[in-house]
């Protein structure tokens, strides 16, 4: 009689920790809140993030949350830093329409258009109103220029609330680019290796291993960095060139995202990491040191040789007036293909690839 009490208990005690643990992964979530926008969980909201005016003209930001049932990471997707930068604009809406909150695990916060200025005027890199490069000036200061108060909101309610960031980029539309990415090195191992395999899970060949990130966090820069800065894994990403809305390059960051939100387990299924990664130890962006015009002389994905000519500058008027040769041999990750040169702008960017 005493064993088979034993037994019983034994059964019961097993039972209730199968139900424990069961309930510990099936969790239900929380409602989520970024700006105005309150999600319940299994629900999907859209809004606006507000950037209030200044000195010069505040704008809104898009945005769509599509909070889980089930509790599980945080990821953001930002995109439309550069507003004249397409596909990655384009595959969120997608990302919109594909995931269904009551079989995610976790929330996922789309920023559609960040810089929606730039977007709305069809500008290369710049801000309207400040002609400020936003991932230039993060984390953002709320009394700034129009850039600088876009960043802070994105810093304070995207970067701050979230648990893991992509942010989305493609080649400008005098960018002409390779699929690519950057793996931001933060020194603490373990965040290094959950973005490592993060920007694996991506699926892009070419990966820059960046160790040039600034470590200022009152100065961060660039959006990525600063997810990274505050301890988050982030990666930046490019798919898409010269200003293009090309189906490849769309499906491109949708099959990325997809992985990645796979790897975070936040849906069903496994990652689909890339399985041949070229590593890039060393990178550098040659800019302009005067105006004038940029004839380039070879291409997006060739590889040149250390000294050997890029491109050349010519001034209004005709004359040739600088021969721009590679810094080192390696690869073109993207290089301009419209003929304007502006001082201080880029016009190449020449990775070296890592020897095994």
């Amino acid at each position: 009689m005493v064993s088979i009490c034993v037994k019983r208990i034994s059964l019961c005690l097993i039972f209730c920790l199968v139900i424990g643990i069961s309930h510990l992964i099936c969790e239900e979530n929380e409602p989520f809140i970024i700006g105005d926008i309150k999600v319940a969980p299994g629900d999907v909201r859209s809004g606006y993030l507000t950037v209030p005016d200044k000195e010069d003209p505040g704008c809104f930001i898009p945005v769509t949350i599509i909070n889980g049932t089930k509790k599980g990471k945080t990821l953001a997707l930002v995109a439309g830093v550069h507003g004249y930068e397409y596909p990655p604009i384009l595959s969120l809406y997608r990302i919109k329409q594909m995931i269904d909150p009551k079989s995610l695990s976790g929330t996922l916060v789309l920023v559609h258009i960040a810089n929606l200025p730039g977007f709305q005027k069809r500008i290369v890199y710049y801000n309207p109103y400040d002609w400020k490069n936003l991932n230039r000036v993060f984390p953002g200061d709320p009394e700034g220029t129009s850039a600088q108060r876009i960043a802070y909101v994105l810093t304070e309610e995207v970067v701050k609330k979230c648990d893991c960031l992509i942010d989305l980029h493609c080649g400008d539309a005098n960018e002409a680019l390779i699929p690519y990415c950057y793996w931001m090195l933060s020194g603490d191992q373990k965040l290094d290796n959950i973005t490592k395999e993060m920007v694996l899970a991506f699926g892009i060949k070419h990966i820059i291993i960046d160790k040039s990130r600034t470590k200022d966090k009152s100065d961060s820069k660039y959006l990525g960095n600063t997810v990274v800065l505050y301890g988050k894994p982030a990666i930046t990403t490019e798919s898409g060139y010269l200003g293009r809305t090309d189906e490849e390059s769309i499906a491109r960051n949708v099959k990325g995202i997809i992985s990645v939100m796979r790897y975070f387990e936040m849906i069903e299924g496994d990652p689909e990491p890339v399985s041949d990664p070229v590593w890039i130890d060393k990178y550098e962006v040659i800019y302009a040191d005067m105006d004038g015009l940029f004839y380039p002389e070879t291409k997006m994905g060739y590889y040149v040789s250390k000294g050997e000519k890029v491109g050349t500058i010519m001034d209004y008027l005709g004359n040739v007036k600088q021969e721009l040769k590679s810094p080192f041999t390696g690869i073109i990750l993207y290089i301009i293909e419209t003929p304007p040169a502006n001082k201080g702008e880029p016009l190449f960017e020449v990775g070296r690839i890592q020897k095994d």
